[in-house]
């Protein structure tokens, strides 16, 4: 048993050769001491006797950590754990049944279905592991999930952008004016650097440990952008987005919810200024591959939901049944069809 940082760590082989070497996830020297001679008894018990050692839910919390320590949204999952911990404390993880987990989940007060579901899906994915790569437990729990409703995408008009960017302060209106024209979330552009930009070439990238997907996202910048990132120059030699001489950060959205409310703009997210960037696109015939690729969205069916706003490319083949002549009452020709629309009116005159 090792000291490595702040944490206690052990290293021992098994009766059968196997070296374990893994974080006992704890400061406490007394209890490292403890879960390392259980650790080294299950094992002992498994080789010799063939048993499946006991492990506890804690024990499962702490290894997902570390296995998952370098997912984005790994803060939201140990809110979530922290959530869970107070209903399975101490309990051996195999001892756990899936009616426990919902029961648990029905009691966030003030939650969506959508965020429950969230809460289950962390559960599954834990006790998914538990079963399939580390052997912990016979077999993974698995969750009924309620439905969730399809959400309305929601963007800005144009007008509804000018009102916006009308009320918005100098500092603010920049990174508004540049989310609408690239597509870049929040956190991309209040930390973009100018190491990221090029103004000669008009490219600018996220990097992929940046992005969302987990790829580099190139982006090529239009006349907006670089109006945007020009009035930026000389304000800060790394951050491109400043308030008073330093990076721009959380009261960004502060001024956004303010600015939101001045123009008499309702259910509207920062977020949802990328949606805009892509409606606004769709809507002027970009194709939903092309708006995919400079998104960086990893799955088609992302950009999907914005092909509503545009139907206009479905028009022509849905006018080839103009062509059909059905039992001599569609005429083959539009203007005949308006002709014989007229003569009917006049008929009941």
């Amino acid at each position: 048993m090792s000291l490595r940082g702040k944490t206690w760590w052990c290293d021992f082989a098994t009766p059968s050769g196997k070296r374990i070497r893994q974080s006992l996830g704890t400061r406490d020297e007394t209890q490292a001491r403890e879960l390392y001679d259980k650790l080294k008894a299950e094992r002992w018990r498994v080789d010799r006797l063939g048993e499946r050692p006991s492990y506890s839910w804690d024990e499962a919390c702490v290894r997902f950590i570390q296995e998952k320590s370098s997912k984005k949204s790994l803060e939201d999952d140990k809110a979530k754990i922290r959530y869970f911990t107070k209903f399975f404390r101490g309990r051996v993880l195999g001892s756990i049944k899936r009616d426990e987990v919902q029961d648990a989940v029905a009691k966030l007060e003030g939650r969506t279905d959508a965020t429950k579901n969230r809460y289950l899906t962390l559960a599954s994915t834990l006790f998914r592991l538990a079963a399939n790569e580390w052997e912990w437990i016979d077999k993974p729990l698995s969750f009924r999930k309620k439905k969730e409703p399809s959400r309305r995408v929601r963007w800005l008009t144009k007008p509804e952008a000018d009102r916006l960017l009308a009320e918005l302060a100098p500092h603010m209106k920049a990174i508004v004016q540049f989310a609408l024209a690239t597509g870049f979330r929040h956190a991309n552009i209040t930390g973009l650097e100018w190491s990221q930009v090029d103004l000669v070439q008009k490219m600018c990238w996220i990097y992929g440990d940046q992005a969302k997907a987990g790829e580099a996202i190139g982006m090529p910048l239009n006349q907006t952008a670089m109006q945007v990132l020009i009035s930026q120059l000389g304000k800060h030699p790394k951050w491109v987005f400043t308030y008073r001489g330093d990076r721009l950060r959380q009261r960004a959205r502060e001024g956004f919810a303010n600015a939101l409310r001045r123009a008499g703009i309702t259910n509207f997210r920062f977020h949802d200024l990328r949606h805009t960037w892509a409606s606004w696109l769709v809507q002027s015939g970009v194709p939903l591959h092309v708006i995919q690729e400079l998104g960086g969205w990893h799955s088609f069916e992302m950009v999907k939901r914005y092909a509503h706003l545009a139907p206009e490319h479905l028009r022509r083949h849905i006018e080839a049944i103009d062509a059909q002549n059905l039992n001599g009452t569609i005429s083959s020709h539009p203007h005949r069809i308006d002709e014989e629309n007229r003569k009917k009116k006049k008929a009941l005159l």
